[in-house]
């Protein structure tokens, strides 16, 4: 059974940073997307990043392009979202999600398995 476990979501300042950390279990990943998606209160869940776990090929939103990093760890099984330079409108709870193969991989309908998400709160 697929797990997805997200941590390190918090409360920060603008202009600080954060590191989310999503543990994978219950399969081997190396033909899937790992995808992060964030939702804001009365918002519909948006796309944030995604990396294919074998080459490392990588996609991002245009809104946080320049601040945040995706990026996978083959030997812990893990993937993580850097994200620098937060503004207020970062608020959201982050998602990590999985999904076979590349195509579609900015578009949540597509993905199959999700995890519980962590809270991300950037105060003005």
């Amino acid at each position: 059974q697929v797990q997805l476990v997200e941590s390190g979501g918090g409360l920060v300042q603008a202009g600080g940073s954060l590191r989310l950390s999503c543990a994978a279990s219950g399969r081997t990943f190396s033909t899937y997307t790992m995808g992060w998606f964030r939702q804001a209160p009365g918002k519909e869940r948006e796309f944030v990043a995604a990396i294919t776990w074998s080459g490392g090929t990588t996609d991002y939103a245009d809104s946080v392009k320049g601040r945040f990093t995706i990026s996978r760890d083959k030997a812990k099984i893990m993937v993580y979202l850097q994200m620098n330079s937060l503004k207020s409108e970062d608020t959201a709870v982050y998602y990590c999600a999985a999904k076979l193969g590349w195509a579609g991989s900015q578009d949540p309908a597509r993905y199959d398995y999700w995890g519980q998400g962590t809270q991300v709160t950037v105060s003005s």
